[in-house]
């Protein structure tokens, strides 16, 4: 679902002189050959002339062959603009370009190696008789190199040599608009506003409209790093997969993974990936993030113990050797970064923690690893307090039994979360606390500790909005997608379309509806989804307001078209208009609206098909296995994208479920 890959052409503009004799029309050429060729190949055709705004041609010209997905060169007449952009080009990018001519006999010695696609002049245009195999032919081949060039060094500047590495494109940003950086600068603040939010779903859908592709590995990264700090890993897993097929070498990403399989409790997978990664890297951050699957593991073993919860203590001393390679291996990271507190404070805890737990002394240095943190983490306070460097102080605080330390820096590091709505930190550090606590290690500071950190908690939850503070936590999702009332202007008997949900069978409908309700199990404090249309949508949302439910309705459109469009367009008595007021208004309703949510969609996608998407994936993000489907279906085609079979197919494909399927007509 991303902004469609950009091609960018190198060519001469206008009608130019071959021969004294013979003139070509470049404009043609690119109309006719070019640009439906790199269309077919499901790229977007761009030239610098398109750029009618002020400002420098120059400057959006290097962006483009720095940033564009791919380039075609037409190197049909011996130009020195198209000569100097391809050879600025293959210095920038080691792949990604395709080359054409045509009325040539030999092509200059620099690149006479190079694969190229070659077309037919006659008289200086274009040979009709030709021209759709050689477009054919052309497309063929931007496909070909599409899916071989990540990797490959085809630029003969790359080939030659081989040391040479692409520079970082951040770092070459030129000018002040450029509409790759301001795509990737809105699309970032709406990831980040998600995070704020704490609303993976809204993620899983800008994650599929990543605006560009050059930009796509440094936005799919972004959004499962956000994923796996809003502690979603399966979903901060599916995403960096996809990163990684763009860059598998990219260390961030292989840490993010790595993470993620931790966090998922694939413990041996991410043990291999990290390990692997970390004998290359000999690097702090890489050490650490390979210490904390041991230090997931040893938490699962030790939770997963038979005498966990009457014995607790017992059961860590049974699950003891692997808190001790979580301790050791967090020791090993802090000597790589002895500038890096958090392995250091990880090994502290951990390695007292073990103490406790056996009675023993640690073979650890812990004494001079806590004079490390200290230092470590003062300084980092001294250049900026945030929370991880405050929650390191405090825990440390906490460790060696000063009890108003630990408390006054808990307190100032959880005001910092509240204020930037971060909940991740808040998370984990309540996870530390609780397995501290159960332990009974330092159990008066851990209480109070906890305390502070689950107000923070609650005072979050009432920030976010959403869930309120006193919402429970729902046991049952649902997710409902169904036909729109019928309009009888232009369906039923002698109309152009047939009957789909005809206005007699609507207390049928919401009486089958309830029954669907009371099959998947919901019930009061549980939640529905629907996208609020007249018809099925308020039917559904009506019935959930009934029985005590909380409604998310989920709007394609900002409110005044969305009625227009999906409530009031066959409405005369307005029934569908005072039941899209009532629902809306309802206490235990909360409204979404798609364009203030996520922005506009983009370029060529259906709101209506991402308003599904955007539904389906907010459910999921609450738990697969809580989640039901409900749908009001005939089984045929909609009129348009985005309708309810595509709901039902996103289902199938997401979830390998099958709805629950009842036909308006036959009720």
């Amino acid at each position: 679902m991303s902004t469609p890959r950009r091609a960018f052409v190198v060519m001469p503009f206008g009608k130019k002189k071959l021969t004294k004799k013979i003139e070509i029309d470049c404009d043609d050429i690119y109309k006719r050959l070019l640009e439906p060729a790199i269309t077919a190949a499901g790229l977007k055709a761009h030239r610098a002339d398109a750029d009618r705004r002020g400002g420098s041609i120059h400057l959006d010209m290097f962006q483009d062959l720095l940033l564009a997905e791919f380039v075609v060169a037409d190197l049909t007449m011996d130009n020195p603009n198209v000569w100097y952009e391809i050879g600025v080009r293959h210095a920038l990018r080691s792949g990604g370009t395709v080359m054409t001519y045509a009325a040539r006999e030999k092509l200059p010695f620099d690149i006479a190696g190079q694969r190229m696609q070659r077309y037919t002049l006659k008289d200086g245009k274009l040979d009709p008789e030709k021209l759709d195999a050689e477009c054919k032919a052309l497309t063929e081949m931007i496909k070909a190199t599409l899916g071989a060039w990540r990797g490959r060094r085809a630029s003969p500047v790359y080939q030659q040599i081989p040391s040479l590495k692409e520079p970082d494109w951040k770092s070459l940003k030129v000018g002040d608009v450029n509409e790759y950086w301001q795509s990737l600068e809105a699309w970032e603040q709406r990831i980040a506003v998600a995070r704020r939010k704490q609303r993976p779903g809204d993620i899983l859908v800008l994650a599929e409209e990543t605006p560009n592709s050059l930009l796509e590995f440094e936005a799919l990264r972004t959004a499962a790093k956000t994923l796996l700090q809003m502690n979603r890993p399966l979903y901060a897993l599916k995403i960096i997969e996809q990163a990684r097929e763009l860059d598998p070498d990219d260390v961030q990403a292989i840490q993010i993974q790595g993470m993620a399989q931790g966090r998922a409790e694939r413990y041996a997978e991410a043990r291999e990936l990290l390990g692997k990664l970390a004998e290359k890297q000999k690097d702090g951050e890489t050490q650490g993030i390979f210490a904390r699957t041991w230090k997931d593991e040893w938490s699962q073993l030790w939770n997963s113990h038979p005498q966990r919860n009457d014995a607790p203590v017992e059961a860590a001393m049974d699950t003891a050797a692997t808190l001790q390679n979580a301790a050791n291996a967090y020791y090993e990271a802090f000597r790589f970064a002895p500038a890096d507190y958090y392995p250091g404070i990880n090994a502290l805890t951990l390695g007292r923690l073990w103490e406790h737990v056996t009675k023993r002394k640690s073979a650890l240095p812990l004494d001079d690893i806590a004079k490390g943190v200290s230092w470590t983490v003062g300084v980092a306070i001294a250049g900026k307090k945030d929370y991880w460097t405050l929650a390191t102080r405090a825990e440390m605080a906490l460790v060696e039994g000063r009890k108003e330390a630990a408390l006054e820096d808990y307190a100032e590091a959880t005001a910092l979360a509240v204020a930037d709505r971060e909940r991740f930190p808040l998370d984990s550090s309540s996870r530390q606390l609780d397995f501290l606590g159960v332990l009974g290690f330092q159990p008066d500071i851990v209480a109070e500790a906890a305390k502070i950190i689950d107000r923070a908690e609650k005072q979050l939850d009432g920030l976010i909005g959403g869930r309120k503070p006193a919402d429970p936590e729902p046991q049952r999702v649902v997710v409902f997608s169904g036909h729109m009332i019928d309009n009888p202007a232009d369906r039923g008997p002698g109309k152009a379309k047939p009957e789909r949900f005809p206005a007699r069978n609507i207390d049928a409908v919401a009486a089958e509806i309830r029954k669907r309700l009371d099959t998947v199990g919901a019930a009061a404090g549980d939640v529905g989804l629907c996208g609020g249309a007249c018809g099925g949508d308020l039917l559904f949302a009506e019935a959930c307001l009934e029985r005590g439910m909380r409604v998310e309705l989920r709007l394609a459109r900002n409110e005044a078209e969305f009625m227009a469009e999906s409530v009031t367009f066959a409405d005369p008595t307005h029934r569908w208009e005072r039941s899209f007021e009532t629902v809306r208004d309802n206490q235990k309703t909360t409204t979404f609206i798609m364009p203030q949510e996520l922005g506009p969609a983009p370029e060529g996608v259906s709101v209506h098909d991402r308003c599904n998407r955007w539904i389906l994936y907010s459910a999921l993000s609450m738990g697969l296995r809580k989640t039901s489907f409900i749908t009001l279906w005939n089984g045929e085609p909609g009129d348009g994208p985005g309708g309810t079979q595509h709901m039902v197919e996103l289902v199938r494909k997401l979830t390998g479920r099958q709805p629950e399927i009842f036909d308006p007509k036959t009720v």
